[in-house]
């Protein structure tokens, strides 16, 4: 970890991979991650986190499966959600986006349970393979 200033706009030009967040700092025992994302993530669920987006770049769709139905919410440059821990939950960006992230260390990108995970995605780690 640094203890000088970190541009984010710098970290995110630094790796293409979609949907595989880097880390950029750490604040107690919390991971601040970046993610550049396109398309669709697959359904997940934290069973022990909350899970905060940030939007930097783009627009960010969080579909939300919550005991009262599905919705999904629109998130635009500049706005925050932040996800309950234990709801089932689905990003995606038609357009592109890029994103910030905050949660325990060591939290996988695809959460505790989750859909199939495709064939160019890591099942440990979330993140996308490279070829």
């Amino acid at each position: 970890m640094s203890n000088e200033p970190i541009a984010l706009s710098t970290a995110l030009a630094s790796f293409d991979a979609l949907w595989s967040p880097r880390i950029v700092t750490r604040v107690n025992d919390y991971d601040v991650r970046v993610a550049k994302v396109e398309g669709e993530h697959i359904w997940h669920v934290h069973d022990d986190t909350d899970e905060f987006f940030l939007v930097l770049d783009g627009e960010l769709h969080i579909s939300l499966r919550e005991p009262g139905g599905e919705r999904t919410v629109l998130l635009p440059r500049g706005a925050v959600f932040t996800v309950p821990r234990g709801t089932e939950h689905r990003p995606y960006a038609p357009s592109g986006a890029a994103i910030l992230m905050f949660e325990p260390t060591g939290t996988p990108t695809v959460g505790d349970r989750h859909d199939e995970i495709p064939a160019h995605v890591d099942a440990t780690t979330g993140h996308a393979l490279t070829t």
